[in-house]
């Protein structure tokens, strides 16, 4: 296993994020800031919507991947790289070490979606499966990654990685500001919460009266919880949603403890209220997000008298869903 990794278990800095994208500018796609006049007057809000479904790879996540593994020293690119993951961080990974030409081992749920297996194993990477219900993912790539010498790319666990994703966040403020908008609130998706975490970083240090909020599955709401208590709590086996790629166990401990100090709130929303923002998404701003990409939007459209009269962005975080499942999804 990589020995340097804990000494990048910090909170990356505004520079940090700064320096990510410019490295990104090249590599990565700006995705568009999507607006509809006629939602916002139905709402009684104004909603912007940062679409990484655009992004390469279909979600945010090849933003964290790349910037890490552009930093891997030549003696580490030999090794090959190793990550767990449902699917979006999989493909991002094996793309980006596609790219810096090293090797790829993803360790993935056996219940995992078969388009996200089937994509992550076309850009090249090696697949091991685990049982979501008796193992941990990072104990599995912990053991694999000692026995073969990889350096680990977590999701979140790790400053460049957050620093990646924290280019989102820049974005999305550059692109307000653009279109005259000051951003009230800003709804993230929260899975292990280190989009969450790099969107709070990116707007304490560039629109500190912003209010972010994490949106969890009602099922799957670790954050909230461990908000609550003050300490990490993980969630309950044996739950599902259809929100796949924020299934995760518990929140992170450096994504936790940026959290909370961080977020205005935590919301929660149900598979139905997914099921819908999908199908606004689709018919109103003709784009295509996956269940855990939607749970941001859901919660604007489900609980929208909380913000009446005010600018919201909502990060749609990827685009990786399978065509019958999406169908199923919308009703069509």
């Amino acid at each position: 296993m990589d020995s340097t990794l804990d000494q990048w278990i910090f909170a990356p800095s505004i520079d940090d994020v700064h320096a990510a994208a410019a490295a990104l500018e090249d590599y990565s796609e700006r995705t568009p800031l999507l607006e509809n006049k006629d939602v916002n007057a139905d709402l009684e809000l104004r909603l912007l919507i940062k679409a990484e479904t655009a992004q390469r790879t279909g979600s945010f996540k090849f933003r964290g991947a790349f910037n890490r593994i552009r930093q891997l020293t030549d003696t580490q690119r030999k090794r090959g790289v190793i990550a767990y993951s449902s699917g979006n961080h999989a493909q991002a990974v094996a793309c980006a070490a596609q790219m810096m030409g090293t090797q790829a081992l993803i360790v993935m749920p056996s219940d995992a979606p078969r388009n996200k297996m089937e994509r992550t194993a076309e850009l090249g990477a090696e697949i091991v499966l685990y049982d979501r219900a008796t193992e941990t993912r990072e104990n599995v790539a912990e053991r694999i990654g000692a026995d073969r010498g990889f350096v680990m790319v977590p999701p979140n666990e790790d400053a460049r990685v957050l620093a990646g994703a924290g280019t989102v966040a820049l974005e999305l403020v550059r692109q307000a500001e653009q279109r005259g908008a000051t951003l009230d609130v800003v709804l993230v998706p929260c899975g292990g919460g280190g989009l969450t975490a790099a969107t709070a970083l990116v707007c304490e240090a560039m629109t500190p009266e912003t209010q972010i909020f994490a949106v969890e599955p009602e099922a799957f709401d670790d954050t909230r919880r461990s908000l609550e208590a003050g300490k990490r709590l993980p969630n309950p086996k044996g739950r599902s949603t259809i929100c796949d790629a924020i299934m995760t166990d518990i929140p992170g401990e450096l994504t936790f403890s940026i959290n909370r100090d961080r977020l205005t709130g935590v919301l929660t929303v149900n598979d139905d209220e997914v099921r819908a923002a999908m199908k606004l998404g689709f018919d109103q701003y003709k784009t295509v997000i996956e269940p855990g990409a939607a749970v941001g939007l859901a919660a604007a459209l489900h609980q929208r008298r909380e913000f009446t009269g005010k600018t919201i962005a909502v990060i749609a975080t990827g685009g990786n869903v399978d065509a019958a499942g999406y169908c199923a999804a919308i009703g069509q």
